[in-house]
């Protein structure tokens, strides 16, 4: 049965973000994901899932200056000892919350010009590498994210083959693929097919219907079909609710009551 996580960046900001892991597990939640705790102290942070009995799934390295709309710094030479720091800031976050998957946001690339790319390429599988060997030091995963470049015009990664040619490229063994439904229907497509082939080398997924980014039975796409093809082909993990709720939280969790009181369930008998 499919393991639903709440993003707390995105659902239930009815509530401050310390109160949200209490407000997810009385929706039903036994995990949580977010985009970027950093504002927050990371014992603050820590202590507030250990509080609500939230495992921690995942989170993004340090992406930039957010408020200047930096959405990853990975692939920017002259932003290297800034990556590298977050590096660490991020291991930090994650080893107080007891988390063991770390995302990286490539970013948007410079200007194209032939230097410019072959130095953006070299910079990114540099920075790639670093991250995974530093997190693999820690114990810990590096997902790697493709993004669609018509929600972020110019990101860098944008498609899950990418994606994968540039971890294979740094050579590294603990790096995965954050595999989102909502960037890669609008960037691929053919979900189904992808999940499948891709499956060994996915590390995480999230989801989100197209084309507002909204929850699941919002859109296009038919992912009751998905979730069950997800059991079938023998995906374990868990996957990130990463969606902006069309109303409140709790009526839009319509779609996911049932996996949830199913979960409960099975949880009690164990």
């Amino acid at each position: 049965m499919p393991r639903f996580c709440a993003n707390l960046s995105l659902l239930f900001n009815e509530h401050a973000f310390p109160d949200r892991f209490q407000a997810a597990a009385r929706a039903g939640f036994s995990a949580v994901e977010y985009q970027f705790p950093y504002a927050w102290d990371k014992h603050e942070v820590a202590a507030r899932a250990s509080d609500a009995g939230m495992e921690v799934v995942m989170f993004n390295l340090p992406a930039g200056n957010r408020e200047q709309g930096e959405i990853g710094i990975a692939c920017l030479a002259d932003r290297t000892n800034e990556f590298h720091a977050g590096v660490a800031r991020g291991i930090e976050y994650a080893s107080a919350a007891n988390c063991k998957r770390l995302n990286l946001l490539a970013g948007i690339a410079p200007p194209p010009s032939q230097q410019a790319e072959a130095m953006t390429r070299a910079t990114l599988i540099a920075n790639l590498r670093y991250a995974a060997e530093e997190l693999d030091k820690a114990g810990m995963t590096l997902l790697v994210e493709a993004i669609n470049t018509r929600t972020i015009p110019g990101f860098y990664i944008c498609h899950s083959g990418q994606a994968l040619d540039l971890v294979d490229e740094a050579g590294v063994m603990n790096a995965k693929l954050q595999y989102d439904m909502f960037h890669m229907q609008i960037m691929e497509g053919d979900l189904s097919v992808r999940l499948q082939n891709l499956l060994p080398r996915i590390g995480h997924i999230q989801v989100a219907d197209v084309p507002d980014r909204h929850e699941p039975g919002t859109g296009e796409i038919n992912f009751p079909w998905l979730f069950d093809h997800l059991d079938r082909i023998g995906y374990d993990g868990w996957i990130g609710a990463e969606y902006i709720p069309r109303a409140g939280t709790l009526q839009g969790l319509g779609w996911a009551r049932s996996y949830l009181q199913r979960a409960a369930v099975e949880g009690r008998a164990a």
